[in-house]
């Protein structure tokens, strides 16, 4: 990565629907040079795919929620089981299995707060490997639409114990 694929990334994040001609205008490259660096970064894995952001109210599912869960017995069977059948399930957004006390925080989109209670009743705790279920009703949902690209991490020298001079 470097400065020109940082900034191809960055104006990507803004707008992914531009044609590789407005991307190349917009940071001043070939149009050849922009579609070969887009490319080399969909082939290396830095660039996934091309979504668009829905508004979930405008879709009927205003109310999001995160879900965690505590599985038992906390064995790979019970864990992938476990994620295979909340991902299938259409309130699922997204699905984080997390170290600590729960096992996974799902976060869930619905209709309403009695859309959440049968989602979590008949859904979530009913699955055979639940222990336990806490859920939290999300008040504002900001989510960071681009991301900055972060240098390389250097070698930190060790530390000895004594304050620089």
């Amino acid at each position: 990565m470097d400065e020109l694929d940082t900034a191809i990334l960055a104006e990507l994040q803004r707008d992914g629907r531009q044609t590789n001609r407005e991307l190349a205008e917009r940071i001043g490259i070939a149009p050849s040079t922009c579609l070969e660096r887009v490319r080399s970064l969909r082939a290396n894995g830095v660039i996934e795919g091309f979504h668009a952001e829905v508004n979930l109210a405008a879709i009927g599912r205003p109310v999001q929620a995160l879900i965690n869960v505590r599985l038992h017995p906390k064995i790979r069977e019970a864990v992938e089981g476990f994620r295979e059948y909340i991902t299938a399930l259409p309130e699922t957004l997204a699905i984080f299995v997390v170290s600590g006390g729960d096992d996974f925080i799902i976060q869930v989109a619905v209709r309403d707060t009695g859309h959440l209670r049968d989602f979590v009743l008949d859904h979530v705790s009913r699955h055979r490997n639940i222990a336990d279920v806490r859920t939290s009703l999300v008040y504002d949902h900001i989510r960071r639409t681009s991301l900055e690209v972060l240098e390389p991490d250097r070698p930190s020298r060790p530390r000895t114990g004594r304050k620089p001079r």
